[in-house]
């Protein structure tokens, strides 16, 4: 047959060649396997370390924390002027104080090399105790009193300063501060820490009558090393 001049030709598509599967060989399957598992056990050996590693961590840090040496804890108990109504009461001054030192920590003890005394008015020192308490070691949890008294060499306090303390007794509260200093190293099982100078301050205020006011006693006092 002859194909009419008015017709088109129609035309089919060509079939694309059929792509052969690619066959893999026993040895490309066994590396796969390899691969898999030393995957599998790099990821075991990764958990595992990083398990220790939070292990240890934990450990450490409460170790740390049982470990961690705290500050001894000063406490002020009685301040006393006798004599503070007194316009002559220079003449025979003396300051009484009790305060306490405690080693707060479980399993930590305290060595003090020696402990000084100070009292202070405006800023202004006018006594001084030098070797308040001899050396001592301060077992844990273990309390410690300390007690003395500021009078004649000890306390530097003239006529002047005595009427600044009873032109404030006439406003109702005279304010002292007391400082304990000391050299004191912290034992941790058979291991001594190095040194450190500590201060205790203790704000006290005095009443009319001479004797600490309630809001001072048994206050705690701010502990700081230098």
């Amino acid at each position: 047959m002859h194909n009419s001049p008015d017709r088109l030709p129609i035309q089919y598509p060509t079939p694309e060649p059929q792509r052969m599967k690619r066959q893999h060989t026993p040895r490309y399957y066994a590396h796969r396997v390899r691969e898999s598992l030393t995957t599998r056990v790099s990821k075991l050996f990764c958990t595992i370390f990083l398990g220790l590693l939070l292990i240890l961590g934990m450990v450490a840090f409460i170790l740390w924390l049982s470990l961690r040496p705290h500050r001894p804890r000063f406490h002020i108990h009685a301040f006393t002027v006798p004599g503070l109504n007194q316009e002559t009461g220079f003449e025979n001054a003396e300051i009484t104080f009790n305060a306490t030192a405690r080693n707060a920590n479980h399993d930590i003890g305290i060595y003090y090399d020696s402990m000084d005394g100070s009292a202070y008015y405006k800023d202004q020192r006018i006594g001084s105790i030098s070797g308040l308490l001899p050396p001592f070691y301060q077992g844990p949890k273990n309390t410690t009193i300390v007690a003395g008294s500021f009078t004649g060499a000890t306390l530097t306090v003239n006529s002047q300063r005595w009427m600044e303390f009873i032109n404030d007794r006439s406003r109702g509260t005279v304010v002292f501060r007391l400082e304990f200093s000391a050299t004191i190293r912290f034992r941790i099982q058979s291991w001594d820490s190095k040194r450190h100078r500590m201060h205790a301050n203790c704000d006290v205020d005095v009443g009319q009558d001479g004797l600490i006011l309630p809001v001072s006693k048994d206050r705690r006092c701010p502990v700081y090393f230098t």
